[in-house]
């Protein structure tokens, strides 16, 4: 990759948090860093004044960047430090040696133990984690011994050994920290509730917990067991308190590959991404960019790239159980269990690799639109033409709305888009004449032929494309308008409601649904919402200005000095309306001031 693509990469970057690699020419991950903000963390590396010492010597072997985004801070720094123990980057100072973030272990054992370790020897119990701050862990911690006064000790203990009293209860039992199971003051099967909800907990299940919780106080307060009551009542005030929660958001135990697709239909691209998440931590993620050939669909792609990747050298850490993937496909392995999850933490995980394939499909758009935006520019107007069945691609698109409240102050505008961009210049605003009352019809008619009957009477360029925001009514107000004026079938006309987003053409009374991705229906959205933007605002500024209106400007020939001088003088209008001719001639000259006398005084004169 050469400076110039590799500065078009960083531009393009996501404003989210990640993990960014840098890689040098033969592809070795010589960086690995985190950043709240990707962008503006990878674009610094590249201002000369960051560019002193390790620094400097780093950005000169730095020929490819790669990111992963995930949801939070947090998250990045644990993806962080798994990429820097994975990949061991020459530049890499921190979390290159073995220690790690704690776990929190619940153990395999008759009396389980709740402990932190930073090691999770398989079989030794059920891991929870890792936890960024150890603080936070031990916090956690804290609560299950407050809520359930778990056992600490070390002792290996049987629930036999307990019925034959071989042990002796510890200082935590005295000072009231354990609940003492070595001497049976609980039985097994009441300690292992409490461990069951300690999963729970730790599962993020706090509010099925305190659900449970509420019910039974409820119960115990209706046998008048008021003293039970209030032990859970403590303890249910301590979950409420607690906030913490395990810092990865989904829970998957095993090893599974997540494929997900998308399809630019601007450029005429595939991209599938993939990740690898094993144990709740993801081991890889990336996605590639695929040009369709003629006979190809969604499926055949997406078979083509699992395939490629599965068995790809990018393909690292352990062999995966399950595949999780969009929509379903014929692998041919019978060895990989294939999930289409609707809901859960999969779904979550699904969601999470469509929305990296989504980011570098908009990087790569943003790329090609620098590089050549002409091109870019083309594939739209080409797709939006095929997509509305036009004649001729529409380079310049109009948009109207209107906006009134119970027909006071009706207001329309008209927005205008040059190459699916918005072209401010070219904007209208309409004071609605001929109109009155709430009559959107009469209206659209009003500003469509003002519009356009001006445009033509001028000679200026038409739009290929006109948008009417609303349904059939104001389409087939603005469709009779240019008809009558020549224009249709020359202008396009589509109209857009804003319930289902249909699309509406004059001479068919079946609407046209556009899949909600399509780039098309974006520019449509996109100008209905500037249209609707512009003319709010207009109306909103017209309806103040008429709420602080003065009686003065109703006089014929007074002005916005002479009110001024009026009201500086009098203080108000009622003043000036019960000042003499004299003390009026004294504040303006004599014929403004007969004619403010006059207007005050018509029943008198009369």
């Amino acid at each position: 990759m050469d400076k110039n693509t590799l500065e078009y990469k960083v531009k393009t970057l996501p404003f989210s948090p990640g993990v960014y690699n840098f890689l040098d020419k033969n592809g070795t991950v010589i960086y690995v860093g985190k950043a709240k903000n990707l962008r503006n963390r990878v674009s610094s590396y590249f201002r000369e004044k960051n560019q002193v010492g390790k620094t400097a010597i780093l950005v000169r072997h730095i020929v490819d960047v790669l990111h992963i985004c995930v949801d939070t801070e947090t998250d990045a720094l644990l993806l962080e430090n798994k990429l820097i123990k994975q990949f061991q980057p020459r530049y890499n100072i921190l979390l290159k040696d073995d220690k790690t973030y704690p776990w929190i272990c619940i153990s395999n054992e008759d009396y389980p133990r709740v402990y932190f370790t930073r090691k999770r020897i398989a079989g030794e119990g059920m891991y929870f984690g890792p936890y960024t701050s150890v603080v936070v862990m031990r916090n956690v911690l804290d609560m299950f011994r407050r809520l359930f006064h778990l056992r600490t000790c070390r002792t290996p203990m049987t629930e036999q050994l307990v019925k034959n009293g071989k042990y002796d209860v510890c200082l935590d039992y005295h000072i009231k920290n354990c609940c003492a199971p070595c001497i049976g003051q609980v039985s097994k099967e009441k300690y292992n509730e409490y461990i069951a909800t300690v999963r729970k907990i730790l599962n993020g299940k706090t509010a099925e917990v305190i659900s449970m919780m509420r019910s039974q106080m409820a119960e115990l307060a209706e046998k008048m067991e008021f003293e039970k009551a209030q032990e859970i009542k403590e303890k249910y005030d301590v979950l409420i308190s607690y906030h913490a929660k395990n810092v990865i958001s989904v829970n998957v135990p095993n090893t599974v590959e997540v494929f997900s697709i998308l399809y630019d239909a601007v450029d005429d691209f595939y991209y599938v991404n993939f990740m690898k998440v094993s144990q709740s931590l993801i081991l890889r993620s990336f996605t590639r960019e695929i040009k369709a050939k003629v006979d190809e669909d969604k499926k055949d792609i997406l078979l083509t790239a699992m395939a490629d990747i599965h068995f790809s050298d990018l393909n690292i850490g352990d062999k995966a159980d399950e595949l999780i993937l969009p929509f379903d496909v014929d692998f041919g392995f019978n060895d990989y269990k294939i999930t289409v999850p609707k809901t859960g933490d999969k779904k979550q995980l699904l969601e999470w690799s469509e929305r990296n394939c989504k980011l570098f499909m908009a990087e790569q758009q943003k790329q090609r639109s620098l590089i050549d935006p002409d091109k870019s520019v083309n594939n739209l107007m080409k797709t939006m033409q095929k997509d509305l069945q036009l004649d001729v691609e529409p380079r310049h698109i109009e948009c109207f709305d209107n906006s009134n409240i119970q027909g006071t102050n009706p207001v329309s505008s008209c927005v205008v888009f040059r190459n699916g961009k918005p072209y401010k210049r070219d904007y209208r605003l309409f004071n609605v004449k001929t109109v009155e009352g709430p009559d959107d019809f009469a209206t659209m008619r009003e500003v469509v032929f003002r519009r356009y009957k001006r445009l033509h009477d001028e000679g200026k360029p038409l739009p290929q494309l006109v948008i009417v925001d609303g349904g059939k009514g104001q389409l087939r107000c603005a469709y009779e308008t240019l008809k009558a004026l020549g224009l249709y079938p020359k202008i396009a006309l589509i109209g857009i409601a804003k319930r289902l987003e249909e699309i509406f053409f004059p001479e068919d009374n079946i609407p046209l649904y556009l899949d909600k991705n399509s780039p098309t229906l974006k520019v449509i959205q996109h100008l209905r919402d500037e249209a609707h933007r512009f003319c709010i605002t207009f109306h909103r500024n017209k309806r103040s200005k008429g709420m602080i209106h003065s009686v003065l400007e109703d006089i014929d020939g007074i002005g916005d000095k002479t009110i001024a001088k009026l009201l500086s003088e009098f203080g108000s209008v009622n003043a000036v309306s019960a000042a003499s001719l004299l003390e009026l001639n004294k504040v303006v000259d004599l014929s403004k001031a007969q004619k403010v006398y006059e207007y005050f005084h018509k029943d008198s004169n009369d």
